[in-house]
């Protein structure tokens, strides 16, 4: 009996130890911050600022395509269904379209043709301003203060060039915003202030006609933003703000700024709700039905400041090298850390950055590589090499894993 008694302890000891073994290898298996990957259908077009490249990167597997653009030092944006990019060439008065090959259809992702460039193109004079709403391009032409307008379902159609809206405006550094109904909130130049920025805005429907003149003047415009109801400009008198009935109004800027304003609006998730961001005071919250400007970040060391892919959190990125990610509901940090060396305020290349849900992207021109920051650890997932010197960047795709 004795003897059976002790095989009986020997063999749960030993069963004991499996599990305890077993318990271990489970610990040491990756984490889910660690393992985290990113969307199956989501990838990043980056341009160069001395050579032609143009780098579809699938941050999935690190893997790039290489493309080459009519020009250098190319401005990227991504359309409104998020399949397409306008590929911006200011100088060279051009703009080409590319397609991602990805079809959205809500619930997964079709795979529509490999990747490439599209076939639409438009020349203008200086386009510069850049939008995409209800299913167009839009590019607002400096060289003489025009409009250029082209639909997303146009660009493969073989042939397809941008239409031009003329509003009888003076050449101006422009912009302008699309409202849900199809017209537009265009900013004019009546030289009522020195220099080359817009004064005032005015409504318009596609033809260029004149719907609702302008009933606000400012000391200056630049920088805008739409969520279709509303049309945000930033302005030397305060935050305009620009309704498709004709309704203007200015929300005034903090008492602190002095002759700082917001030269750059984005747009975030909430309606009514945007960013105004400016290097000489910081990132601010501005909600236009309460009339209220709020700080997000008080700084003059801010680098670059961009809102997510989906619109709900805010990256910003110091020129000390630190990222700081902050939640767009409540304005607070949720994760911040030094993620890159520090850039020379006055370097002739800067770090570029975009972000998705689960990472941040950002640019490293003296290197020639894209990094792909896990926003869970805050740590530094992959490096990507590009091309040798990497310009802007933007996201093209869909937060979608899913096929039909």
């Amino acid at each position: 009996m004795k003897n059976n008694y002790f095989k009986l302890l020997f063999l749960f000891a030993l069963s004991t130890f499996a599990v305890s073994c077993s318990n271990d290898d489970d610990n040491a298996t990756e984490t889910p911050e660690e393992a985290l990957t990113e969307y199956k259908y989501l990838r990043l077009l980056l341009s160069d600022e001395k050579t032609t490249a143009i780098t579809l990167v699938n941050p999935v597997d690190a893997t790039i395509t290489s493309f080459n653009a009519k020009f250098a030092k190319s401005a990227l944006y991504t359309t409104e269904s998020g399949r397409y990019a306008g590929i911006v060439h200011r100088a060279d008065n051009t703009v080409e379209t590319f397609d991602s090959g990805f079809e959205s259809h809500g619930d997964h992702v079709d795979v529509d043709g490999n990747p490439k460039f599209g076939a639409l193109t438009g020349q203008s004079l200086l386009p510069t301003h850049f939008k995409s709403k209800i299913g167009e391009l839009l590019t607002f032409n400096d060289g003489d203060g025009t409009l250029s307008v082209a639909k997303e379902s146009e660009i493969n159609t073989a042939g397809a060039k941008f239409k031009t809206i003329n509003a009888g405006l003076l050449a101006h550094h422009g912009a302008m915003a699309t409202f849900s109904n199809g017209t537009y909130a265009i900013t004019q130049k009546d030289n009522s202030v020195a220099g080359t920025l817009p004064e005032k805005v005015k409504i318009i429907d596609n033809t260029g006609k004149t719907l609702f003149e302008s009933t606000v003047a400012t000391k200056g415009i630049h920088g805008n933003a739409s969520d279709g109801t509303y049309a945000v400009f930033g302005s030397a008198s305060g935050v305009l703000v620009v309704e498709s009935s004709g309704k203007q109004k200015l929300i005034a800027l903090p008492e602190d700024f002095g002759t700082a304003w917001f030269g750059t609006i984005l747009e975030t998730k909430a309606k009514g709700k945007f960013i105004g961001y400016t290097a000489a005071k910081g990132a601010y919250l501005i909600d236009v039905a309460a009339g209220t400007i709020k700080p997000i970040l008080q700084s003059t060391n801010i680098m670059q400041c961009k809102v997510s892919y989906n619109n709900s959190k805010l990256g910003i990125l110091l020129f000390s090298g630190e990222f700081k990610l902050f939640n767009l509901t409540s304005l607070q940090v949720e994760k911040e850390a030094k993620v890159i060396p520090e850039t020379a305020s006055d370097a002739t290349s800067k770090p570029q950055i975009q972000l998705t849900e689960n990472f941040a992207y950002i640019t490293s021109p003296n290197t020639g590589e894209l990094f792909q920051l896990n926003l869970s650890n805050m740590a530094i997932a992959k490096k990507i090499k590009v091309s040798n010197t990497p310009y802007t960047i933007t996201i093209l795709g869909f937060e979608n894993s899913k096929s039909h």
